[in-house]
């Protein structure tokens, strides 16, 4: 589904060399300004902390309205097929149904993902309820609303739908195919991405060896603690939404579904219990505003566990083929790889998906010649969208289970082919453009290694232990040419306490409390007299989604510049109070005096000053990050912002008889630039982790024709307590992000090593490395067959 700010309209037809337009408070790179900080690299107890321990803080769920009702979606069970009729009589005579709403009932019923700009793409309507076919199990069919969950429970059961069944495509590779049933009329390829560099046939000719494999990775679940939620009811002719969302600016294409302004909506966003990119996409947010809108009475719904595994979007699959051109002593000459995604029945947002994949395929390595090219492919199976880690995490598993290949294959150690290929600063990235800041990536790997220490001994016969690591690079902020900005609200009040307003929504890692963090830092008021009011599209300036570890890069940045705007402004009116120049003041403890510590004026005296000198006490500031463009025909350009690099490693126990992968240890180290609140920090870095182990070792959603099997906590495994050691963590400041103060994201980059990580160590155990994921019993039961039959040719 779309995901449209205002003023961030995709530019792909700007030549790379062109030169990105000013703007004063663009991000111009890293810089050195504040020093000595006070709050910055603490870890204070926040707000949300306190909140959440005493079980205070309310999420989307826990909102009650007067004379509430509740929504069910209709959902189907067979796809693909077509809709013969609906059957709603039957619901709609159920004692305490209030309304069974069809694709009829709506007055816009299309969603258009205006995605990237890549070559072929394909313009694709996703229905909010199904008209005339459907595509995948679970795709919505009709909503009802009732006095009571069970009630619409009841309700949606009786809701008949004649499908005729068609046949379906439920493998990219299938789909791909000359003669294959199509997903849309349109084709089944979404669209195409290509990042071309230097003659990649003379380059293979060249090279000494050639590592030639394929790699192959599968849906996942987002598996958050709370399940998608909202309440909305109507006020002043507003439809207005609480909803748990990671992006508000949705409330654009509520107002277009519903024909309505786009002022007679509100989106307020909840705190999260989590989203990881499943709530980037509308999840019940078209289907509350469409019974609010309806019966005009307030409407809550609230998927179950078992309706969220099953019709929520998920991570892509990727099938990624790579051939890697080296030199006898390890350098690499080129990269030849090709990476298909499975889309799902709608597009979502895999083209950007699968740009991400393209873009990060070489990993952070010097790879001077490149071919890349990426697609994304409609399949009928649930849609895939947004996820942690958003495309580039996927290829890590190929590019570091090529560098360990090429290792082997040489004869070098893992940390020799690597430190022989690592990408430096200045250096250019695949799609042409210099990396402009520091890589620390050596830094991290002897971290990790340090942390994880001597192997262990085995528990046991036929038990084996391996060690491994991998490292990996991923982008924070949206592509270049999206020229994405976002803004920020500051006053000082009268009392001297600091309100702060922004349309960013929190996850529940700490996103609004990390602008009190900074405004902190800049205006000296205590974060105990700091309000933050975010995600409110009435009453916040737009910030943007939190989603491709943007939020503190574009927030953070935007409430630092506010901050010191308010700073600058504020300083002459201190300065001429007390009778020095103004760069003798700080700003500290709630109050502006000299650095000596000496005469000062109060924050509550200043506000009056200013007020008597006719000085705003309030900011607010658009910060503009880096723009450019890619073209797509060339395939190359300006790609992301920046990158954060990390390495983890990994100590694993196999046993040879069951396949059972046992871990025993794991370290994750990341080069954040400089850590705003390294609590935070430590808990993004455990947390991606363990999500990230899970997704090597034990979680699948198992389809069979596109039926889900797995779609109970009970099938789809995610990692508990019992199944992790502790995550040991360490960070590297080197000072060079483009966040605020020099920051680095660290949402995302945590969940990229963790798979090629734990391949690695599984191959040093075994022998044999293992190129499908997850990393089951089964697969390596499969992988020591495979070692014993080559043992068997070879003697």
């Amino acid at each position: 589904m779309t995901t449209v700010e205002p003023g961030t309209t995709p530019d792909t037809t700007e030549p790379p060399s062109a030169p990105a337009e000013f703007d004063p408070d663009a991000d111009s790179g890293p810089e050195e300004r504040e020093r000595n900080f006070r709050v910055v690299g603490q870890s204070p107890a926040h707000h949300d902390f306190v909140n959440k321990v005493r079980g205070t803080l309310l999420y989307a769920a826990d909102w009650n309205l007067p004379g509430m009702i509740h929504g069910k979606v209709v959902r189907s069970d067979m796809a693909p097929a077509k809709i013969v009729r609906i059957d709603t009589s039957a619901a709609e005579r159920l004692e305490g149904v209030v309304a069974v709403l069809t694709a009829a009932d709506v007055p816009h019923n299309a969603i258009i993902e205006h995605a990237s700009g890549g070559l072929g793409e394909l313009t694709v309507e996703q229905p909010v309820l199904a008209r005339d076919r459907v595509r995948y199990v679970g795709e919505p069919v009709a909503v009802v609303a009732a006095v009571d969950p069970e009630t619409a429970a009841e309700a949606a059961d009786l809701v008949e739908v004649e499908y005729e069944p068609l046949p379906g495509v439920y493998r990219p590779e299938d789909a791909l195919a000359d003669g294959a049933p199509l997903v849309h009329d349109e084709g089944n390829v979404l669209v195409n991405w290509h990042l071309d560099r230097g003659d990649i046939d003379a380059a293979f000719e060249q090279a000494d060896v050639v590592i030639d494999r394929t790699y192959r990775s599968q849906h996942a679940e987002h598996a958050y603690l709370e399940t998608e939620a909202g309440v909305g009811w109507i006020e002043n002719d507003v439809v207005t939404l609480r909803i748990s969302t990671q992006v508000i600016e949705h409330a654009v294409e509520i107002a277009a579904i519903l024909g309505l302004p786009q002022s007679q909506v509100r989106v307020i966003a909840s705190y999260m219990g989590g989203g990881f990119g499943g709530k980037e996409d509308m999840t019940v947010e078209p289907y509350i505003a469409l019974l609010v809108w309806r019966t005009r009475r307030p409407v809550r719904m609230i998927w179950s566990r078992q309706e969220s595994i099953l019709a929520s979007t998920k991570r892509h699959p990727f099938t990624m083929h790579y051939r890697t051109a080296a030199t006898r002593d390890g350098k690499i000459l080129a990269l030849d790889a090709d990476i298909i995604g499975d889309a799902g029945a709608y597009p979502c947002l895999s083209a950007r998906v699968l740009f991400a994949g393209a873009a990060l395929s070489p990993g952070p390595y010097k790879v001077p010649v490149v071919r890349i090219r990426s697609r994304a492919v409609f399949t009928n199976n649930v849609p895939t969208s947004a996820f942690r880690g958003f495309g580039a995490m996927q290829v890590t598993l190929g590019y570091e289970s090529q560098m360990d290949a090429l290792a082997a294959e040489l004869g070098l150690t893992r940390e020799e082919v690597r430190d022989r290929n690592y990408i430096e600063k200045g250096d250019l990235l695949a799609g042409g453009e210099p990396l402009t800041t520091a890589v620390a990536v050596r830094e991290t790997r002897r971290a990790a290694l340090d942390m994880l220490g001597a192997p262990s001994q085995p528990s046991g016969p036929g038990k084996v232990v391996g060690q491994g690591f991998a490292c990996g690079m991923q982008p924070y902020g949206r592509s270049i040419w999206f020229r994405d900005h976002a803004a920020a609200w500051v006053t000082l009040q009268a009392d001297g306490t600091l309100l702060i307003r922004s349309g960013v929504t929190d996850l529940g890692a700490g996103q609004a409390a990390s602008l009190c963090q900074i405004a902190s830092e800049i205006l000296g008021v205590a974060l105990s007299d700091i309000s933050v009011y975010i995600g409110d599209t009435a009453l916040t300036p737009p910030a943007g989604g939190t989603y491709a570890t943007r939020q503190l890069y574009m927030s953070g940045n935007a409430i630092l510049r506010a901050a010191r705007k308010l700073r600058d402004q504020l300083t002459p009116v201190a300065a001429k109070e007390l009778g020095v120049p103004e760069d003798a003041l700080v700003w500290v403890d709630g109050m502006v005096r000299t650095e000596s510590g000496g005469t000062g004026l109060s924050l509550p005296e200043l506000v009056r000053a200013a007020n008597e000198a006719r000085v705003d006490t309030s900011v607010l500031n658009t910060w503009r990050a880096r723009s450019g463009g890619f073209d797509p025909q060339k395939g190359q350009g300006h790609t992301y912002p920046d990158y954060t690099f990390g390495t983890h490693a990994a100590e694993v126990e196999v046993d040879v008889e069951t396949g059972e992968v046992r871990l025993l240890k794991y370290a994750a180290c990341h080069d954040v630039g400089r850590a705003i609140n390294p609590t935070r920090v430590r808990g993004q870095i455990i947390g991606g982790a363990a999500q990230g182990i899970g997704y090597a070792l034990t979680e699948d959603c198992v389809t069979d024709a596109g039926h889900p099997l797995s779609s109970l906590f009970a099938d789809y495994l995610i990692p508990t307590a019992m199944d992790l050691p502790d995550i040991q963590v360490s960070v590297v400041e080197s000072g060079e992000g483009r966040g605020p103060l020099n920051a680095r994201g660290i949402g995302e980059p945590p969940i990229g090593p963790p798979a090629a990580t734990l391949a690695s160590a599984v191959e040093a155990a075994i022998g044999v490395r293992p190129t499908q994921l997850p990393i089951t019993a089964e697969r390596v039961l499969a992988l020591l067959d495979q070692r014993e039959s080559e043992k068997g040719k070879s003697a």
